[in-house]
C-alpha cells in the first residue's frame, strides 16, 4: 500500500541477495556491533572468573557461554537483516503473542533465583527471560498500529497501542520489573510522538507514570529498597553501587591495568549489570568513552538514515528500536555512576547473558533491516512534490 501511494519503484528481482544485502545493509552500525560484542568478550575475560570460581566452574565457564549466546544473537542478527519489513513485522507479531503469553505463566512457573523478582523461566540449559524477546516485538508491533491510524479510515491504532503498553507494563511490574517497564513506556513514548501525538497527552502520561511510581514505592519493598539507597546521602561502601562507584574512582583516565582491578572480587553482577565498572577500572575512561561512541554511532547513523525513509510503519518502528537500544545502554551505565537507582538491566552485546544477548541481537537485526537502503529516494523529495 505504502509503495503505490508513494510510488516507491523495487530493483529488479536479478541481483542476487547477499550482494544486494551487502550493498544496502549499514556496514558501519554492523561493525560497531561486532566491536561491542568483542570487547564485552574481553570484559567477560577479565570479569567473570572470580563468579565462576566461586560457583564451582572452571575460569572462562561463563566467557564460553558468552561465545555461545552471542553467536546466536550474531546468527539472528543477520538473519534478521536479510528479511523484508513486512516479513520483520511478520515475526514480530508472532514473537511478541508467545512472550506475552509467557509473561503471564511466570507467576505460575517463574523463578526469581533468590534476586527478588521472578523474571525467570528455568531450563536445563540456563534461564530465559521472556521480557527480553517481548521488547523487539512490541515496539515492531506499536510502530504497526500507530502507522495504521494515521491512514485514511484506518483504526484507532493509538489508542490500542496505549491499552497494549498497559497492559505489558502490568505484567512487568507484578514480577516486578520496573526497568523493563520503563524501557516499554518510553519505546511507545518515543513512537507516539514521532507518530503526531499532542504534547499535552504525553504530560499527562508522565503524570500517571510519576503516580505509578509512588504507588509501587509504598507498595514493592523490592522497590522502596533501591529506591531508599539511590536517595541516600553516602552509599553504603558494601553495597553494588558503593563498589562500582569505588571502581571508577580507581580507574581514572587510564585504568589500573589488564587484569589489575579488585572490583570484580566483590560486585555479584560485576559480568552483567555493572560490566562497564570494569571497563572504568581496569581500561579507564577511554575505555568507557569508546564504548559510548560506539553506541552513539549505531543509533545516531540509524536515525539518520531513517529520516530518509517513507514508509511511516518503518520510521516508527525504526525510531522506537534505535531510542530503546539508546535508552538501555544509558541506563545500564547511568546505574554504574549513580544516576539512577539499580534496575537490573543489562548492557547490550556488553553484558554477559543469555536472553539478553539473542534478544539484542533481534533487535539490531530487525533496525539494520530497517535501515537498509531502499531505491526510494528521499522524504523530502516527496515532500517538495506535494507542496508541504
Amino acid at each position: 500500500m505504502t509503495e503505490m501511494v508513494y510510488g516507491s519503484v523495487p530493483r529488479g528481482g536479478g541481483e542476487p541477495i547477499l550482494p544486494r544485502w551487502w550493498r544496502t545493509v549499514d556496514k558501519w552500525s554492523m561493525s560497531c556491533v561486532l566491536v561491542l560484542f568483542g570487547i564485552g568478550l574481553l570484559l567477560g575475560l577479565a570479569a567473570s572468573p572470580p563468579l565462576a570460581e566461586r560457583n564451582g566452574f572452571s575460569a572462562f565457564y561463563y566467557v564460553e557461554r558468552q561465545v555461545f549466546f552471542g553467536g546466536a544473537a550474531l546468527i539472528a542478527m543477520f538473519a534478521m537483516t536479510l528479511m523484508s519489513p513486512r516479513t520483520v513485522r511478520r515475526l514480530a507479531v508472532i514473537g511478541f503473542a508467545i512472550s506475552f503469553l509467557a509473561m503471564m505463566l511466570l507467576p505460575f512457573i517463574g523463578t526469581d533465583f533468590g534476586k527478588g523478582a521472578v523474571r525467570w523461566f528455568s531450563v536445563g540449559f540456563g534461564s530465559i527471560q521472556p521480557s527480553e524477546f517481548l521488547k523487539p516485538g512490541f515496539i515492531v508491533l506499536v510502530g504497526w498500529m500507530i502507522a495504521a491510524s494515521n491512514e485514511v479510515a484506518g483504526p484507532p491504532g493509538k489508542s490500542y497501542s496505549f491499552a497494549l503498553a498497559l497492559a505489558v507494563v502490568l505484567l512487568l511490574a507484578l514480577q516486578p520489573d520496573f526497568g523493563q517497564a520503563s524501557l516499554i513506556l518510553f519505546a511507545w513514548g518515543v513512537m507516539y510522538f514521532v507518530g503526531g501525538a499532542p504534547f499535552y497527552i504525553l504530560a499527562g502520561i508522565a503524570g500517571l507514570v510519576s503516580a505509578g511510581a509512588m504507588f509501587a514505592y509504598r507498595g514493592s519493598e523490592h522497590f522502596a529498597r533501591r529506591i531508599d539507597g539511590f536517595l541516600s546521602a553516602e552509599v553504603d561502601p558494601n553495597t553494588q553501587l558503593g563498589y562500582a562507584a569505588n571502581a571508577i574512582r580507581e580507574g581514572g583516565f587510564f585504568g589500573v591495568g589488564v587484569g589489575e582491578g579488585t572490583v570484580k572480587w566483590s560486585l555479584p553482577d560485576a559480568h552483567t549489570d555493572f560490566i562497564i565498572a570494569v571497563a572504568a577500572e581496569e581500561y579507564g575512561l577511554i575505555l568507557v568513552l569508546a564504548i559510548i561512541f560506539l553506541y552513539a554511532t549505531i543509533v545516531l547513523r540509524s536515525l539518520f538514515r531513517l529520516m530518509r525513509e517513507r514508509d511511516p510503519f518503518i520510521r516508527l518502528a525504526g525510531t522506537g528500536l534505535a531510542c530503546t537500544f539508546a535508552m538501555q545502554a544509558m541506563i545500564n551505565m547511568s546505574v554504574a555512576v549513580r544516576l539512577l537507582p539499580a534496575k537490573g538491566m543489562t548492557l547490550p552485546f556488553v553484558s554477559y547473558g543469555g536472553s539478553s544477548l539473542v534478544a539484542g541481537g533481534i533487535m539490531l537485526g530487525m533496525l539494520l533491516s530497517f535501515t537498509r537502503a531502499r531505491p526510494q529516494g528521499e522524504i523530502r523529495d516527496y515532500l517538495v512534490r506535494s507542496g508541504r
